[in-house]
């Protein structure tokens, strides 16, 4: 219909999965043929706000950020009005606890709000402007990082009109925080400390709790670092009777300084943690701080021990994978430590409380897996430049690090890798050989001339021999085992591409491919070798070879296909032939040589790397005619960087550390805690509870995932059997991690009764149990009276 392609956006409506319409007569239009690409596009917005004399009286509808107190934010905005008003009348802000204060305070509120004819409260709460006008003084600082991401934000979205502004008035409280018990006003008086104003809110009881907790911060990243400068602004383990533990395993690189505000460039290669730690230590010298680089995994249990776990009062993620993640909430739940858990993703970042008892753990509700491109979409049908860069990455590491390092493990061990291609046996063994074969044989490289030529047929092969071996199997008007046309949306039809020693892009792909290939195989990259015009002249002398697509070649077209190798039933004949020729090969070679695989490094510019991966990409894109990109989006995309900006950051850590005080004070209720969701480009703000855990029941006994039963004393395995008995349950099982240790149904295992539950899973399950382990930690199938299933919680015997 090509009355719709003159780029002119159009309204959607009635969007359904396969179809949609638009608002726009198409009835003069042509008739609807077939294919077309649709480009969804945001059409800019205009925004009128009040001047903030007129929004005071009238400030329209509050954003809201906590449903529970869908009341709060015109209170909050009467009560900001009374402290303007107090601050005028006396030059100052109320002071912490002072009764004169707060009655003065309290009577300017009434006067206002009786003032307010259209928007009067029918009632003031007393209590809630009490604690106002008492906080009114301090700066806190995680309420100062939980806004400055939101004002920064805003301040970008001013600047750049991206995204959407807040609407004249947000409000904010976490009057929840503050300790459940009563604060007296000697708690509050300042000590001419730098934490006098978090005292003049929380009291010094709980700045004292503070200033004297074991904290472990997993993560010194961009979440790591505000924590970091969060903790040490509010005192946290600052006492010598605190330490704040952190860990993390990996170095600062370039492409960190963004975000990771503790770094700077002289700090690039060296490790987060240590850094982090340092300039924390320089933010408050009080910081009584031990930085590892130990990644917590099971391998560093020896490290985090039991001893370490039991010493914690909580745990702080700054994670950036889901696997570490289940990992410490793994550990936090055995060793019954709170853990506090945030995440960010661009503009959006979201906050999870994991409460002793109170809380489901992290790993109760789980994401869905992001959804892959298929593979055969990727290798043969790509119809987006995402598409495009996974296939150009794949091919990058197949060609410079893969290869290489299977050309080097047949040249140290041959016979061993030969036992294991015959092991293997099949297809992806025989496609792994071939690539060695011929990186070893007609691709091999002994000069820069030879890297070039190399390159010039890739491009052939890529980006012209391919894409006419596809069109000739799956012809323009080809058509599915149904009927349908084949090439339909999403499918795009490839032109073969004609290598052109004009087009620059192509003198790219040549340059980056034949420098890289020229480093993989120890050649000398000759000066001229980055001089276009000079690679032009080469390029346009060498012969490339005419290709005739061929009869029978199988293409996956299964979306459901996860490897792209077709079995043959001469694979293991094939194998043999390919390692024999390997053999021929390598007594070729000089002595002792080795190739040099490349490993991807996005942050190096130098390196031709994201050159290459981007010339791949473009080419390919230009075959299904899809937009072109330039080197950084193609970083963004192929360096699988996860977008992460300051400002929701700074949020999420603010919110965190909110919920630290409730931690701290302790004696909350599940109420008092919030879990968040936020989104600084709509804005949207959701606070909400968390989920308790859930509850399961035996007789009188009843117990969460939180639960685990301890057994004290070194018993043998009838003495925990009986134990059992004594709750009404009968243990029909016993495991220690992958081993069985006792089943009633093995007449054998009755022998295994006398002996002491330790031993038995020394003996039988080949457990190691070091020195510093204290307990064994043992899974138990029991079922009741009534021969039903129980599920129990992780049963622990404590043997020393």
């Amino acid at each position: 219909m090509t009355e719709l392609n003159d780029g002119k956006p159009r309204k959607v409506k009635n969007a359904r999965p396969f179809s949609f319409s638009i608002e726009e007569d198409t009835s003069n239009f042509g008739i609807y043929v077939k294919g077309g690409i649709v480009t969804q596009v945001k059409e800019p917005k205009v925004l009128c706000f009040k001047a903030l004399r007129d929004a005071m009286t009238d400030p329209g509808e509050f954003l809201l950020s906590d449903f529970s107190k869908f009341e709060r934010p015109p209170v909050l905005h009467l009560a900001f009005q009374a402290l303007d008003k107090f601050k005028k009348d006396h030059g100052r802000c109320p002071a912490a606890g002072c009764e004169e204060d707060a009655q003065s305070f309290l009577k300017i509120a009434a006067a206002i709000n009786e003032a307010s004819a259209d928007r009067k409260l029918d009632t003031i709460d007393e209590k809630l402007f009490r604690q106002f006008a008492s906080g009114s003084r301090a700066v806190l600082n995680p309420m100062a990082a939980m806004f400055g991401g939101i004002v920064g934000q805003e301040v970008v979205k001013a600047c750049s009109g991206k995204f959407h502004p807040l609407n004249q008035f947000f409000y904010f409280d976490s009057v929840e925080s503050l300790p459940t018990y009563p604060l007296e006003p000697q708690d509050l008086k300042p000590s001419n400390s730098r934490y006098d104003a978090q005292v003049s809110v929380f009291g010094s009881k709980l700045q004292k709790k503070m200033e004297e907790a074991n904290t472990f911060v997993v993560g010194s990243g961009a979440l790591g670092c505000e924590f970091l400068k969060n903790l040490a602004l509010m005192g946290v383990s600052c006492s010598s009777k605190g330490k704040l533990t952190i860990t993390d395993d990996d170095i600062i690189e370039k492409s960190n300084l963004s975000r990771q505000f503790l770094f700077r460039d002289w700090n690039i290669g060296q490790a987060k943690s240590t850094v982090a730690a340092t300039a924390a230590n320089a933010i408050n010298p009080s910081l009584y701080i031990d930085a590892l680089q130990n990644r917590a995994c099971p391998d560093t249990e020896n490290v985090f021990h039991d001893t370490f776990w039991e010493g914690l009062d909580v745990v702080i993620n700054a994670l950036d994978n889901v696997n570490a993640r289940m990992y410490m909430d793994m550990r936090c739940l055995y060793f019954q430590k709170p853990l506090l858990e945030s995440g960010t993703l661009g503009a959006k970042c979201n906050t999870q409380m994991v409460i002793p008892h109170l809380t489901e753990n992290y790993g109760a509700s789980r994401d869905p897996p992001e959804k892959q491109a298929p593979m055969c979409t990727v290798h043969s049908f790509p119809h987006n430049i995402d598409h495009c860069l996974t296939w150009a990455r794949s091919e990058f590491e197949g060609l410079l690090e893969k290869t290489p390092n299977e050309v080097n493990s047949f040249l140290s061990n041959p016979a061993q890798y030969a036992a294991a291609m015959r092991k293997a046996g099949d297809a992806q063994a025989r496609e792994l050989l071939e690539r060695v074969s011929e990186c070893l044989n007609k691709d091999r490289c002994s000069t820069f001339d030879d890297c070039i030529s190399w390159a010039r047929l890739k491009f052939e092969d890529y980006f012209s021999n391919r894409v006419k071996q596809l069109t000739f199997t799956f012809p323009e008007d080809a058509a599915t085992s149904m009927g349908a046309p084949f090439w339909s949306a999403p499918k795009r039809f490839p032109r073969a591409l004609q290598f052109s020693a004009a087009d620059q892009s192509h003198l790219n792909f040549i340059m980056s491919a034949s420098i890289l290939r020229a480093e993989s195989f120890g050649v000398a990259i000759p000066e001229w070798a980055k001089n276009t015009s000079k690679l032009a002249d080469v390029v346009q002398k060498i012969i490339v070879p005419t290709f005739e697509p061929k009869q029978g070649v199988n293409i996956v077209t299964d979306e459901k296909a996860s490897n792209l190798s077709s079995t043959s039933v001469d694979d293991v004949a094939v194998i043999e032939d390919l390692l024999a020729k390997l053999q021929e090969y390598a007594k070729r070679l000089p002595p002792g040589f080795q190739m040099k695989p490349i490993q991807f490094e996005k942050d190096d510019d130098t390196n031709f790397h994201m050159d290459l991966i981007s010339g791949l990409a473009n080419m390919r894109a230009r075959n299904y005619s899809i937009p072109e990109v330039d080197k950084l989006k193609a970083k963004f995309i192929a360096g699988r960087i996860i977008p992460a900006i300051a400002t929701s950051t700074a949020m999420a850590t603010g919110l965190v550390c909110l919920e630290l005080y409730k931690v701290m004070a302790g004696e909350h209720p599940v109420e008092d805690y919030r879990n968040t969701f936020a989104n600084l480009a709509l804005p949207l703000f959701s606070m909400a509870e968390p989920v308790p855990p859930k509850v399961m029941k035996h007789k009188e006994t009843s117990w969460t995932v939180w639960d685990r039963w301890s057994v004290q004393g070194n018993l043998t395995l009838a003495e925990l059997l009986q134990w059992f008995a004594d709750k009404g349950l009968t243990a029909y099982s016993i495991s220690c991690g992958t081993s069985l240790l006792y089943n009633n149904m093995f007449a054998r295992h009755k022998d295994r009764l006398p002996k002491k539950v330790v031993d038995v899973a020394r003996e039988v399950g080949k457990v190691d149990v070091p020195e510093y382990r204290r307990h064994l930690d043992i899974g138990v199938a029991c079922e009741d009276e009534d021969e039903n299933d129980v599920d129990i919680p992780l049963v622990s015997v404590y043997f020393r």
